[in-house]
C-alpha cells in the first residue's frame, strides 16, 4: 500500500495518513487495525540537512525522531529515537521527522555528523507503526528545501515540482516491477 501526508500532499495512487507525527500515527494505526496491508511505501517531501539537493529522490527504511534541543544537550529522551525496517547491511539515509521543520542551519547541519540526512515531519510514525504491526515499509522522498531560515519559501516554491518527480518515479518504478 502507498501511503502519503495529506492536505497539499496527496497522489493520485497514495491514501492520506495526515500531517505530522500524530494525525499519521492514529490514522496509519487505524488503518492497520483494520485493513493491515503487506507493505506500506510513504512517499513525500523532504528537506535536506545539506548533502542532498534540490530534487533529489531519497529512499531510506529507517527514521528518527529528534529534537533540535538534542543537539545542544538541552533535551534527553528515554525511548528509542531511531526505527528502522531494512533487513540488509545497505547503510540508509536516516530521516528525521518532528512536527517542526528545521530552520537553524548550523544547528540542523549538525545532525549529518549523526547520519541524519533529511528531514519529514511524517515518517518515523510511519516506521514505527509498521514496525509494531510487523509490516515491511520503506519511504521515498524528494526534495523540496534546505533546513535553513528560507525553509518555508523554498518549500512552497519547489513542492509542485517535487510532487511531479515523485509521480514520475513511483510510476516508472511500477512499470519496471510489473514487466518483470
Amino acid at each position: 500500500m502507498i501511503i502519503c501526508a495529506g492536505n497539499n500532499e496527496t497522489f493520485s495512487f497514495a491514501t492520506p495518513m495526515g500531517v505530522g507525527l500524530i494525525e499519521t500515527a492514529m490514522n496509519l494505526t487505524r488503518l492497520c487495525l483494520f485493513d493491515k496491508p503487506e507493505f506500506l511505501l510513504f512517499i513525500g517531501t523532504a528537506g535536506s540537512y545539506g548533502e542532498k539537493k534540490i530534487f533529489d529522490i531519497v529512499e531510506s527504511k529507517t527514521a528518527a525522531n529528534i529534537e533540535l534541543a538534542f543537539l545542544n544537550s538541552d533535551a534527553y529522551t528515554p525511548l528509542d529515537n531511531v526505527v528502522t525496517t531494512n533487513t540488509t547491511n545497505k547503510k540508509d539515509i536516516i530521516v528525521n521527522s518532528s512536527n517542526y521543520i528545521s530552520t537553524n542551519e548550523t544547528l540542523a547541519k549538525r545532525f549529518l555528523k549523526l547520519g541524519v540526512g533529511i528531514e519529514n515531519m511524517e515518517f518515523f510514525s510511519v516506521l514505527r507503526i509498521a514496525q509494531e504491526f510487523d509490516i515491511p515499509a520503506g519511504g521515498l522522498f524528494c526534495i523540496t528545501n534546505y533546513t535553513n531560515k528560507q525553509a518555508h519559501q523554498d518549500f512552497l516554491k519547489n513542492h509542485k515540482q517535487a510532487k511531479e518527480l515523485l509521480e514520475i518515479h513511483v510510476k516508472r518504478r511500477i512499470e519496471e516491477l510489473t514487466t518483470k
